[in-house]
């Protein structure tokens, strides 16, 4: 029986499944987090070790209690698809490959794909016929885009842009969102500050500037400036005030501080009907759309990295692309730019439509 492997490593945990030839799951288990970048090289394999370990213990009848040793001595797998995060470049890939075929028992080769996260986001491109090309885009924390066509046997990827981290991009992922709804409600309130003399109106309870002042125990707008700039945990001084050691939102990091206002802000957008809000997420769709915007498009020999959204599947995944009202959003946005795609989707697991994708491309070869 073949069996197909799928590994979506991503920086919070890591997810393996296994599917047969007709692409049924029959395995599948979680571990630690495998970005490359951050945990470096042994703890990335040691999570794809336990992941993959525990996942074969149901591959077998009866399923497997006892720890399963990496390569599995009673199964081979026919292909592997590994989509690593923190995976950025030839090199980083070359770093890993020998270590991955050993551990996994399959020779180096077309049967062993590995390749940054992004590309398992594309997998739906396997499945329909009536499309050539994909374009992956990650709306998290961060948001980035790729797209990919249809290879012989793979995908082969002809663009990419963002995926920067949060200092340097992440237009149009939760960070973003969190960071546009600050920056708007101190534009606005330097504005007034100039047009209006004396104290300005309260906010409004459950309106964006409410939610925001409340999350960070503020009484005014200025006030959020020393809330969010506050030194990351571990860096505060032992002598600072007890309410600010203990304040919840300073036992975030900066980066979270703002990425974590994202749900707040769709509070106050959708149940609120807030308008700076409801403004701030359009905004932040629009930037997600202008980076799918540069990879789309009539390719031409001065343009050969586009591809056409008519031949194309968007594949969405990441929590804040998985809400329905911010993808539509995004595609509503590229719709003004002329970019209707063929086909849509959201993928909420990876490593499953990654193995799926395995499962249909070898049995078409065959």
């Amino acid at each position: 029986m073949p069996l197909y492997l799928c590994v979506d490593c991503g920086g919070s945990k890591t997810s393996a499944v296994i599917c047969d030839g007709d692409g049924q799951i029959i395995g599948r288990a979680y571990g630690g987090s495998s970005n490359l970048a951050y945990v470096g090289f042994e703890a990335f394999m040691n999570a794809i070790r336990i992941s993959v370990g525990d996942a074969l213990k149901t591959c077998v009848s009866p399923p497997s209690v006892e720890p399963v040793s990496l390569p599995p001595s009673n199964l081979t797998f026919a292909a592997a698809w590994l989509g690593v995060s923190g995976v950025d470049s030839p090199a980083a890939v070359a770093s890993i490959l020998q270590p991955l075929s050993d551990l996994l028992g399959i020779p180096m080769g077309p049967k062993l794909a590995v390749a940054n996260d992004t590309h398992l986001l594309a997998s739906p491109v396997q499945r329909y016929p009536d499309v050539t090309s994909a374009v992956a885009v990650v709306g998290g924390t961060g948001a980035t885009a790729a797209s990919f066509r249809k290879a012989v046997g793979q995908l082969e990827e002809v663009g990419r842009i963002g995926g920067w981290g949060w200092i340097l991009g992440d237009e149009g992922g939760g960070f973003s969102v969190g960071r546009e709804a600050i920056r708007y409600i101190l534009a606005r309130n330097d504005r007034d500050s100039v047009k209006r003399r004396g104290s300005l109106p309260l906010a409004k309870e459950g309106s964006l500037e409410d939610r925001i002042l409340r999350y960070f125990s503020c009484n005014t707008i200025m006030e959020l400036l020393n809330e969010v700039h506050a030194a990351d945990p571990g860096s505060i001084s032992s002598s600072a005030p007890t309410t600010q050691l203990t304040a919840p939102h300073l036992s975030l990091t900066r980066e979270k501080r703002l990425s974590s206002l994202s749900p707040l802000v769709f509070s106050a957008a959708f149940e609120n009907n807030d308008t700076e809000a409801l403004a701030v997420l359009q905004l932040c769709a629009g930037m997600l759309a202008d980076q799918i915007a540069v990879l789309v498009g009539e390719r031409t020999e001065e343009q050969p990295g586009l591809v056409s959204a008519n031949e194309s599947v968007l594949s969405f995944g990441g929590s804040l692309v998985g809400l329905k009202v911010y993808r539509k959003m995004v595609l509503d946005a590229l719709t003004e730019k002329g970019h209707v795609f063929r086909r849509v989707e959201f993928v909420d697991d990876a490593a499953a439509s990654g193995a799926l994708a395995l499962a249909v491309r070898y049995k078409s070869n065959a």
